[in-house]
Formats: structure tokens, sequence, C-alpha cells
């Protein structure tokens, strides 16, 4: 029995697809929004959502986000770009967690532990813009490792 076991998992271990991709995760799909992810870390996947698709059009909405993080968070740094035509037009950056000084409740976790957090975000803009476009986020931490990083596709067919 324990045989045909290993025979299994040797089998499974040699066949796997060795694609550094993750799958396209869906993170809301309404009438004429839809926002879908993927992490361009090939190391890493993580979970997203948020409650529906129309609150990302309001203010602030709130998200909910988790991960086993692969390296300590002293530092981390948040970049994101705005793509569209695979041009970037818009480029922001903020600092969310250095010392003395922390954003985020998960500030200063280590390598290995569970990162969750559930609560609100602001955008800071007013409306979603219209159209078809890419949203590229990183965050790094102290030592300029990617903590995590995803490509957000937005459609949006919203007339405001």
């Amino acid at each position: 029995m324990k045989t045909s076991n290993i025979l299994v998992l040797i089998l499974v271990l040699l066949y796997m697809d060795d694609s550094t991709e993750w799958p396209t995760h869906t993170v809301c799909k309404e009438d004429n929004l839809e926002i879908h992810y993927k992490s361009c870390d090939p190391q890493q996947d993580f979970a997203f959502s948020i409650d529906r698709c129309s609150d990302v059009t309001t203010h602030t909405f709130n998200i909910r986000a988790a991960m086993i993080l692969r390296h300590n968070i002293k530092e981390l740094y948040l970049k994101v770009d705005l793509i569209i035509n695979g041009k970037t037009v818009l480029t922001y950056s903020e600092t969310l967690c250095e010392p003395g000084h922390s954003k985020l409740v998960f500030c200063g976790k280590k390598k290995g532990e569970h990162l969750y957090y559930e609560g609100p975000v602001t955008l800071g803009i007013k409306e979603i813009p219209q159209g078809d476009y890419t949203i590229a986020a990183r965050l790094t931490n102290e030592d300029h490792v990617t903590v995590a990083c995803a490509d957000f596709t937005v459609k949006n067919y919203l007339d405001y």
C-alpha cells in the first residue's frame, strides 16, 4: 500500500505543470464593472475580495486580503501603476510601514506569519475611470524584496 502511494506522489510531481503563472481571480463582476487580478509573484498567490463591485465606485469601501508572509515587514512600500494599452500613464507610491510610523495593523509581522486585513480602503478618487485597463500593484519591504504584487484588470463601462 505504501509503495503505491509513493508511486502516485512521484507521478504527480513529475507531471505537474511548471508554469509560474497564477490563475486569474475574479474580484467582482456586475453590470458595467469587472475587476480581476492575478498575482505577479511567481512564488506566491494571495486572496483578495470586496463585498460588491458597486462599492468600488464609492469613496471608501471594505476589502479582505490574506496571505502567508515570505518576508518580514519592518518597512513596507506600495507602488501602483495605471497601465493603458501597455503604457504606464500614472504612478503612485506610498510608505505604509516604517519605524515609529505605521499605517497598517500588520506592520512588524514576521516571515511565516499570516497576514489578514479586513477593513476600509480609501482610493482618494471620486470615480473609477471608464475603460479597460490594468493596475499593477507591488508591495516591497525594507530590503526591496517583493512582499506581494498583483495585476488588476478593470473593465468599467459605467457612465457617471
